[in-house]
């Protein structure tokens, strides 16, 4: 070979049976071959294993949806670029024409926008509820044929707690499918509950440094199998590298998340004897509306905590004068966050909705780290004595 043909086919290098890598090698790679044309057909009959094509997965990303999988207690698991494409792709592929989703004003505001604009342009009818009131739900779904719920829990940025169980249950009774983002949770968290697709936005607590987008749709192997190919013409596909860095992240997630936990408690409780400081909520607080049903359904009460601060403007300020808590959005990185009004706002909800929700134009949202908790109190002791 010319070395003008060797640059482009250079030598293999073959690593000996018992002779493996610590860490998984990235296959940053888009495509994959094999040394005849039957066996390429074979492949794509689903006839043997291998890979053919990044756009529907590779062995970067197929170590990370097997790891997430398991985490999750389901059999299967579909990468995609960010989380909002995990939830919106899931949505796109279940749903047609006709069909009718429930989702709730407490929920995150771009799912929201997926349901109520984008499928309503494509004929898909809605409800929004509460995710408080099951009554409702409940004559919905009897009074509805209903293709899909579509709920969170926590739910983002008020932090209700959902009644997995009743949801589920009666979804089931009346054949509707349950979607749960199940970001602020965790992937540790709710899989008991028969749920049919669990969806995450890795780009918070798999990857936990701020640094790479991701998301994760879970669910039994025979409805991803089913997606998948659909997911790939869709194209929101996962970079390797990407994975390859929330592979890593996931080695940390447990310590990363424990220490978050137990910051936001001492956060909270800290929070909740201030007089000034309003409408406290943390699922760990005992106080909290959601306490007992979270302590039921999940093993630790996340990292999330919202709260109110004199007006609209004290509140601000008081974000602005914080030193460990950086203004910005996104949640789960080590670093502890604020997102103060009128970003926390959701501005499409009015009326009974926006009531529904539990936020107003002073809700400050908290995403606590890993810091030493005293320097974070410290930190919130200063901003809060200047007001």
């Amino acid at each position: 070979m010319k070395d003008s043909t060797l640059v482009t086919h250079p030598p293999k290098v073959q690593l000996a049976p018992d002779n493996r890598p610590l860490v998984a090698p990235i296959y940053q790679s888009v495509k994959f071959t094999f040394d005849s044309v039957d066996e390429i057909e074979r492949k794509l009959r689903g006839e043997r294993a291998g890979f053919w094509y990044s756009r529907q997965t590779n062995p970067t990303l197929r170590q990370l949806e097997l790891t997430l999988a398991q985490m999750q207690g389901r059999e299967e698991c579909l990468l995609t670029a960010s989380g909002v494409a995990a939830a919106n792709l899931a949505m796109l592929a279940l749903c047609k024409q006709n069909d009718h989703v429930i989702c709730f004003a407490e929920m995150y505001g771009p799912t929201r926008h997926m349901v109520r604009r984008v499928l309503g342009r494509y004929g898909v009818k809605h409800t929004v509820l509460s995710i408080e009131d099951l009554t409702a739900l409940e004559q919905t779904l009897a009074s509805t044929p209903t293709r899909l719920i579509v709920f969170e829990s926590p739910t983002n940025p008020a932090l209700k707690i959902a009644d997995i169980e009743r949801i589920a249950a009666l979804a089931k009774q009346h054949g509707a499918l349950t979607l749960l983002d199940n970001t602020l949770a965790g992937l540790h968290n709710h899989g008991q509950y028969p749920i049919d697709i669990f969806v995450h936005s890795l780009t918070k607590y798999v990857s936990g440094h701020g640094d790479v987008f991701g998301g994760a749709i879970i669910g039994d192997r025979s409805r991803m199998t089913a997606m998948r190919p659909e997911l790939g013409i869709l194209g929101a596909v996962l970079d390797p590298h990407a994975a390859f860095l929330l592979q890593r992240g996931l080695k940390t997630y447990f310590l990363r998340y424990e220490r978050q936990c137990s910051n936001a408690l001492a956060v909270a409780e800290y929070l909740a004897t201030l007089p000034h400081v309003t409408n406290v909520r943390y699922p760990g607080l005992k106080a909290d509306s959601g306490h007992l049903l979270a302590a039921r359904q999940q093993r630790d009460f996340g990292t999330m905590i919202t709260c109110e601060v004199g007006s609209k403007e004290e509140a601000v300020q008081f974000a602005e004068r914080l030193k460990l808590f950086a203004i910005s959005v996104s949640l789960g990185s080590v670093e502890s966050l604020v997102l103060p009004p009128p970003l926390v706002e959701s501005r499409d909800l009015k009326g009974e909705e926006r009531e529904w929700s539990g936020v107003n134009e002073r809700t400050l949202r908290l995403s606590v780290g890993i810091e030493e908790v005293s320097d974070l109190i410290a930190d919130l002791e200063l901003a809060l004595a200047k007001r």
